[in-house]
């Protein structure tokens, strides 16, 4: 099923060539940003993982991952990755980073199973990156400045952006601006409206919201959103006393006239969080699983992490309407044939 939000009078500001310039200079810029904030050095990630470790990302727990018989391997398969949430952990052991520091990579991925529109692709990039942190940073207060740290970075892309091409003019609130609500304060605050319309109607107040408390159960007995409950801690105390150490990212964006997410991070689960959660989800066989059993075993360290997405950041700065007009992928004949008749070039 594919979705197409076709903005009014919609004229793209930047041509092929521009764009093209621009996703370079915004991806240096970027991610040299980032590796200098949070003191993170890039190492190179794989696009597929072997099935049945416990290693690849599980989001809501509904999507398939593609995968393919390895020849050489018997029987074994392969997934490629829906994100490295958990093989990022993974390589801090191997590393051996210490405390303060972490990795960053490109990370490309297929979601088979996304719902296509101008935000989603079968095709999803992004700058995953982990950093290894103590017992005492698994606090609301150092998660709260690890967003803002990672926001600042995306504030100054804004303004490169608008040193190459002026007719973009900056958006962004400044870094203490960034509005931080907990999911459950978010639903009390607008009990009538959906998640999602809570997000848009709480990001066009604000302009960058961070959200926290992704996963967890609100007071209604719903989710804001799923999360898997093997990466990030969604049940520890957090903003306020309420459970969550994670959230998402969303600044508002004109051309949609919507919020859009751009990054999705948190504080990982410790042994304990990883029980309670897994419980929480009738998914305590997870624990015989290689990366589980290495989590409870004590050889993973405690980190913080997340995901940047690449094409979505591009598409936000250059003012585009479609993540089409930013990647290629594969889009269904008819959202072209829209597209095409809403001025939108799709790559």
């Amino acid at each position: 099923m594919s979705y197409l939000i076709k903005p009014d009078g919609y004229t793209p500001l930047l041509d092929l060539k521009q764009t093209e310039l621009g996703i370079k200079q915004i991806k240096d810029f970027f991610q040299m940003n980032l590796s200098s904030e949070l003191r993170l050095r890039r190492v190179t990630a794989p696009l597929f993982v072997l099935k049945g470790m416990g290693i690849n990302d599980d989001l809501n727990g509904v999507e398939r991952p593609v995968s393919f018989p390895i020849k050489d391997l018997g029987d074994a398969q392969a997934e490629v990755v829906h994100s490295l949430a958990k093989w990022k952990r993974l390589t801090l052991a191997e590393y051996h980073i210490e405390p303060g520091y972490g990795i960053y990579t490109d990370m490309n991925a297929i979601r088979a199973d996304e719902e296509l529109g101008n935000l989603h692709s079968l095709y999803v990039d992004q700058w995953d990156w982990e950093r290894v942190i103590t017992a005492e940073d698994r606090t609301i207060d150092f998660l709260k400045e690890i967003v803002t740290r990672i926001y600042a970075a995306m504030v100054r892309t804004e303004y490169m952006v608008y040193e190459m091409y002026p007719q973009i003019k900056p958006c962004l609130p400044c870094p203490n601006k960034l509005h931080f609500i907990h999911a459950e304060e978010l639903r009390q605050l607008y009990p009538h409206l959906t998640p999602k319309e809570r997000e848009h109607t709480i990001t066009r107040k604000f302009g960058a919201v961070f959200i926290i408390g992704i996963g967890c159960q609100l007071g209604d007995g719903e989710k804001h959103d799923g999360r898997a409950p093997d990466y990030d801690d969604y049940t520890s105390p957090g903003l306020n006393g309420l459970p969550g150490l994670n959230g998402d990212l969303l600044v508002w964006d004109d051309v949609l006239q919507r919020s859009i997410e751009l990054s999705s991070m948190g504080i990982r689960v410790d042994k304990a969080a990883l029980t309670r959660q897994l419980k929480e989800a009738g998914e305590e066989k997870r624990l015989q699983l290689y990366f589980h059993k290495r989590l409870m075993e004590d050889t993973l360290p405690l980190s913080i992490g997340g995901g940047i997405g690449q094409s979505r950041l591009c598409m936000f700065y250059l003012r585009k309407a479609h993540i089409g007009e930013i990647q290629a992928s594969i889009w269904p004949e008819e959202m072209r044939r829209e597209c095409r008749n809403c001025n939108i070039h799709l790559i």
